[in-house]
């Protein structure tokens, strides 16, 4: 019963948030379907799948363990149980987030002086807590919250955009942390906010340009990050491999590219998602939809992930692309979403 309500509840959220267009394709229609590796897909798939508990899904995810591991097989599964479906109108919007791996402290220093915060006790889900900018100037000062201190302001800021990160420390050690909260404010873009000011245009922004900029113009630099209110709470994630992703939020490591951060509003979770991304590095591939952020608002929006450290920063943050998502549904959800729409 559970699992049908949420079923339901998916339908009513998607239908909730507006008019929205749903259309059933075929596979072939899929840029690169028979060239991609499905057999990784399905693997991504199975991670989280445990997670997928309404009727219509549990099925097929009991058959899905019992799929040989090889590309052909799991494309055959895929093809036998799903439909793709088109919600939105594209063109799609692609950007990429990474794990970022930095150096920190467990104690302030000269060097490091910029925390990152555990979850205040008081801050309830749902509510409007402190803003980017108060907790900067030190609202938080002296409750040992502290889990580690940086030494970059601008680092950061772009750990509180990624959610997770690894933090090395000086004696060699290195902690893993997560998201565990944000503050209730509504995320700002403030590369978004750069072009208003008239600083550059909208196809000079990417994360390495406003990083650079940030850095040459401390004091002006400031006053951009604080545009963005939302300010996102931490927590340690204890016994994580190093071979394996952050934590999503499904509970579950993510895996690069292949796990996908989308809006649950219109993409469930757990779901497997077709991208075809265009841009100078195109991408046509199967992906799972396992994370959410602040800026992933819509059905044709979508950031992936690219894995952790200094390579995997440099591709997610030059990507700014057009392109489209497929949802690969149930086949009797993928036709009783044509019906209820």
């Amino acid at each position: 019963m559970a699992g049908l309500l949420r079923s339901l509840a998916f339908l009513v959220a998607v239908m909730a948030a507006g008019p929205t267009r749903a259309e059933i394709v075929d596979f072939e229609s899929l840029a690169g379907w028979q060239q991609d590796g499905q057999a990784q897909a399905l693997a991504a798939f199975l991670d989280t799948c445990d997670g997928l508990d309404a009727p219509d899904w549990r099925p097929l995810c009991a058959l899905a363990r019992d799929v040989p591991a090889d590309d052909d097989s799991a494309r055959a599964f895929f093809e036998l149980f799903f439909k793709p479906v088109i919600l939105g109108d594209p063109p799609a919007l692609f950007t990429g987030y990474y794990e970022p791996e930095l150096t920190g402290s467990p104690v302030r220093t000269s060097r490091y002086a910029w925390p990152i915060y555990r979850r205040p006790p008081e801050l309830k889900d749902g509510t409007v807590y402190l803003t980017r900018q108060q907790i900067e100037s030190g609202a938080l000062r002296g409750r040992r919250l502290e889990i580690a201190w940086l030494d970059d302001p601008v680092e950061v800021f772009f750990l509180h955009i990624q959610g997770s990160g690894r933090i090395r420390m000086p004696d060699g050690a290195v902690i893993r942390v997560g998201y565990a909260g944000r503050n209730g404010h509504a995320y700002r873009s403030v590369g978004q906010e750069l072009v208003r000011r008239g600083l550059m245009s909208a196809h000079e922004v990417s994360a390495q340009v406003i990083a650079a900029w940030v850095r040459r113009n401390p004091g002006l630099g400031d006053d951009l990050l604080n545009h963005n209110p939302s300010y996102i709470f931490f927590r340690k994630l204890k016994n994580l491999p190093a071979d394996k992703g952050p934590i999503g939020a499904m509970g579950r490591s993510i895996t690069p590219l292949r796990s996908l951060a989308v809006d649950p509003a219109f993409t469930p979770l757990g779901a497997p998602v077709w991208i075809e991304k265009a841009g100078r590095l195109p991408l046509n591939r199967l992906m799972v939809a396992q994370d959410t952020g602040g800026a992933i608002k819509g059905a044709q929006r979508a950031d992936i992930f690219y894995g952790f450290g200094a390579a995997a920063g440099e591709a997610a943050g030059e990507v700014k692309d057009g392109g489209r998502m497929v949802l690969l549904l149930p086949i009797d959800r993928a036709y009783a979403m044509l019906t209820d729409l």
